[in-house]
């Protein structure tokens, strides 16, 4: 059986994306979740900055482009199933558009304990 390279190994969802864990190299602290199509990751692998698909905009969007918060890619890994990756980045700024180093910064207690519901 032939070696299959990583690009040939990824299972794109009926959409055509693919959901994309973003890790940051040094503390391992996980700052994101994202969508790539095949377009975003062909970009993010030619500029070594992560390039994502944004399904609500239905465009590109270049990790940094507006905030300067940047994503400098180490490593790309894919899962056993073919369908998740995670990309090990040195991160230049915060993650989170609510300027937050990580999107992961509330915990589900905060929820379970607030007098409202969160939606």
């Amino acid at each position: 059986m032939k070696d299959l390279t990583l690009l040939e190994r990824i299972r794109w969802n009926t959409d055509g994306l693919i959901p994309c864990i973003i890790q940051e190299v040094t503390s391992q602290q996980v700052l994101m979740m994202a969508w790539m199509n095949q377009e975003s990751l062909q970009k993010t692998l030619e500029l070594g900055q992560t390039v994502f698909w944004s399904r609500s905009r239905q465009t590109l969007w270049h990790k940094g482009e507006t905030s300067g918060h940047i994503q400098v890619v180490k490593s790309v890994h894919i899962d056993c199933d073919g369908d998740v990756l995670l990309f090990q980045v040195e991160a230049h700024g915060a993650a989170c558009h609510t300027n937050h180093t990580s999107c992961f910064f509330r915990t589900l207690t905060e929820f379970m304990e607030a007098d409202e519901p969160y939606v």
